[in-house]
């Protein structure tokens, strides 16, 4: 009997997990992730990129099968799945896989809500399906980073595809052969470049993966065949994309260790590895008061990956703000803010944020840890103000607490669904797991005005 290979061994697992097998503290997490999820899905709607999506996608779109969340549009359910894919991506406030920077719910909970509002599913299921894709696509992205994504791949696109196919074949009760099929169609499909970071595109990458995955769920139900060795052939996904295949990562321990379980979510709206800094230039903030106007300038030590992922000196809109650790420095000195708001076109284009932002420099050590930051600032008395911050808030070792997880989901959505109805969904949401059906979550989430009318 030939040997199951590493597509058709995930497949297997994936088809023929049950909920029971998931440990109750990475449900926990799962269900964390899912609130954290469904708060920047809000926050994130009413988003200029959104609007501009919503405007090109509703010249094509089919029936009216599932809910963008936070909008009253409903369209059918692959592009309801780009929609909150890109929503949910759109103020880079969301989870984040720290092994791989992957963001794993964006594609998976967009492909996996927008079809079970359609289909109908448990609370239950669904949080299984949800555990069962973020596994599969961290575990993915395991076998191929770092070098897949220092050759230019936006990992959570190229890995999210697998997880959102995963999460839909389980909906649809694929069996193994259709989810290895499911998993080959979504490798063949695998893309997103970090050149897009700064623009609209960046969030396409989550919204596309989650559309694609759950499209090579349905195909492979309708028996549409792939590859079985998607991601470990030649010329397969792992390959191709990357010159590092480690497949233990994707099998080894799996069923028993859980990447699932190791979610962060993030406290700032930015790229991740600019987090230390603001931490750290909030507490100087917040330390200083009133003398924060006195700054005569502020030098950052950073890991070199900072700079790389995060070195525009002169952003110019507020997406390529959430890029630009000197913009994310200033703000936080100045306004105690890493928040939505600290990165608007408005706030980047501050005269103030800008005099400040001239004033930091960074530079690379290879001897810093990616999650640390030296701070130094040089008051116009000629004093100086050090910081060192070992580990930001919202890191593994500083997890957000589920009060911490909230207050931010309050704080984004009550700006766009209002705060009774902000309330009420945070509610449910803790609640997912009771829940008959999820569908509700899309009329739950309607914008104040909408639901009035």
């Amino acid at each position: 009997m030939t040997e199951l290979g590493v597509t058709q061994q995930l497949a297997q697992w994936a088809a023929n997990l049950k909920g029971g097998d998931i440990p109750a503290p990475v449900r926990a997490e799962g269900l964390r992730t899912f609130v954290n999820w469904l708060g920047c899905a809000v926050g994130g709607a009413d988003h200029e990129t959104v609007d501009r999506a919503v405007a090109a996608i509703k010249l094509f779109s089919g029936p009216a099968q599932a809910s963008v969340i936070g909008r009253s549009e409903r369209f059918d359910a692959l592009h309801t799945a780009l929609l909150n894919g890109i929503s949910s991506h759109v103020l880079d406030y969301d989870d984040t896989h720290l092994k791989t920077i992957i963001h794993p719910a964006g594609p998976v909970a967009s492909a996996l809500l927008a079809v079970a509002e359609w289909r109908g599913m448990s609370g239950a299921d669904f949080l299984t399906a949800l555990i069962a894709g973020i596994e599969a696509e961290c575990r993915i992205g395991n076998c191929v980073y770092p070098d897949h994504y220092d050759r230019g791949w936006h990992i959570t696109g190229t890995a999210g595809v697998f997880g959102a196919a995963i999460a839909v074949g389980r909906l649809l009760k694929l069996d193994e052969k259709k989810m290895t099929w499911a998993l080959g169609i979504a490798a063949t499909q695998a893309s997103g470049l970090r050149e897009m970071f700064g623009t609209m595109c960046k969030s396409l990458h989550p919204g596309h993966a989650a559309q694609n995955g759950a499209m090579a769920a349905f195909l492979a139900e309708a028996g549409f065949d792939s590859s079985e060795r998607g991601i470990e052939a030649p010329r397969g996904f792992a390959n191709v994309l990357s010159t590092k295949q480690d497949y233990n990562e994707i099998l080894g321990g799996l069923g028993t260790t859980w990447e699932a379980g190791l979610n962060s979510y993030k406290p700032f709206a930015c790229g991740i590895v600019i987090h230390p800094a603001i931490d750290g230039c909030q507490q100087l903030h917040r330390e200083l008061g009133p003398r924060v106007k006195e700054i005569a300038s502020v030098q950052l030590r950073t890991h070199p990956l900072v700079l790389e992922l995060t070195g525009k000196k002169t952003p110019k809109t507020g997406l390529e703000g959430k890029f630009s650790v000197y913009h994310a420095a200033a703000t936080a000195l100045l306004h105690d803010d890493g928040s939505p708001t600290a990165f608007t076109d408005q706030r980047v284009a501050d005269p103030e944020i800008i005099a400040l932002r001239d004033r930091v420099e960074a530079t690379a050590d290879q001897n810093v840890h990616e999650a640390s930051v030296a701070i130094t600032l040089r008051m116009k008395d000629g004093t100086t103000i050090e910081r060192w911050v070992e580990r930001a808030i919202g890191s593994i070792e500083r997890p957000l607490s589920n009060d911490e997880i909230d207050v931010k989901f309050s704080r984004q959505s009550a700006l766009v669904i209002g705060e009774a109805a902000t309330a009420k969904l945070l509610a449910t949401a803790w609640k997912l797991e009771e829940l008959p059906d999820v569908a509700g979550f899309g009329a739950a989430a309607q914008p104040a005005k909408s639901a009035a009318a």
